[in-house]
């Protein structure tokens, strides 16, 4: 027998991802924030993502809530710089565009204030970032 959620097949793979940004916790479990942005390569539509919390400190703590599954509709690659970010089109990753382009990106990633600035300076004190930048997944669901 094939496991659903919500009529749909779990054909993908699946994934269960940590959320350490407090500010997002709650707009992702009340379905409010449907992306997140995460380091690599590995995701792809289809695929299926629950989160998690952590009681206390990450990795050496018990979870403290964790949500359904949800099926991956978007998955865009970019490079995260010290300075903005570069999209991914057909593997070859275009200009640079400075973080204050990304108000609307920090905005669905529940990003407080809600700033490309904040969103860079997010990243910035949570990796660290070769100079030919960060390769990382924009995932919607």
């Amino acid at each position: 027998m094939i496991k659903t959620v919500a009529g749909h097949p779990l054909r993908g793979k699946r994934w269960v991802l940590p959320l350490t940004y407090a500010p997002k916790i709650p707009g992702v479990i009340g379905g409010t924030i449907r992306q997140t942005i995460r380091p690599g390569r590995k995701y792809a539509v289809g695929d299926w993502v629950s989160f998690h919390g952590w009681s206390g400190v990450p990795y050496r703590s018990p979870w403290s809530f964790r949500t359904g599954y949800f099926l991956l509709c978007g998955v865009k690659d970019i490079f995260i710089h010290k300075h903005g970010i570069r999209h991914v089109t057909d593997g070859v990753a275009g200009p640079l565009r400075s973080w204050s382009n990304y108000d609307d990106l920090a905005a669905r990633d529940g990003i407080q204030p809600p700033t490309g600035q904040a969103l860079g300076a997010l990243f910035r004190s949570m990796h660290w970032i070769p100079e030919e930048g960060l390769p990382m997944q924009i995932i919607r669901w």
